[in-house]
């Protein structure tokens, strides 16, 4: 990892690039492939999802997707508003090298600016999932599941 890390807006310039993003095959299970998640955030208001490719340099080297204030509980009223992460794409040959620490770091400091003082995010449980990475970030298990996944919460 350098200090060149930074995050870019997708654009049609780098689309190709975004969309070639892949994980380790044996971690395909664990996370949607970033061709869903541009899906997902285009039939998402614009304020909702906050998609960026992640770059060391001009190399890039994972793909992330913000929430920002939707309603958790999906219930309607409003009274469950959180931000978060809700995807995180590192690329398979560019593991372990402090991207995704960056990558969290990034979607804290948004939530930050926009005023929020918590970032939810969500796995899927099991030995081989990501858990052990988002504790060791500071992140807390509330007990609450989405879906199948797990929901962890870093207070910022």
């Amino acid at each position: 990892m350098t200090t060149a890390l930074r995050l870019e807006k997708i654009t049609p310039d780098n689309l190709d690039t975004a969309l070639g993003i892949k994980v380790h095959p044996d971690q395909e299970h664990l996370v949607a492939p970033v061709v869903k998640s541009l899906a997902e955030a285009y039939v998402h208001p614009p304020d909702v999802a906050w998609p960026r490719l992640i770059l060391d340099g001009d190399r890039a080297v994972g793909f992330l997707m913000g929430f920002l204030d939707i309603d958790f509980a999906g219930d309607g009223t409003g009274k469950d508003i959180r931000s978060g992460l809700w995807r995180l794409n590192i690329a398979a040959g560019e593991q372990g090298r402090g991207y995704g620490r960056f990558a969290v770091g990034a979607v804290a400091a948004e939530i930050r600016r926009r005023g929020g003082t918590r970032l939810t995010a969500t796995w899927e449980p099991g030995d081989d999932g990501p858990e052990r990475f988002y504790l060791g970030l500071g992140f807390r298990l509330t007990g609450e599941t989405s879906g199948d996944e797990t929901v962890g919460e870093l207070e910022l």
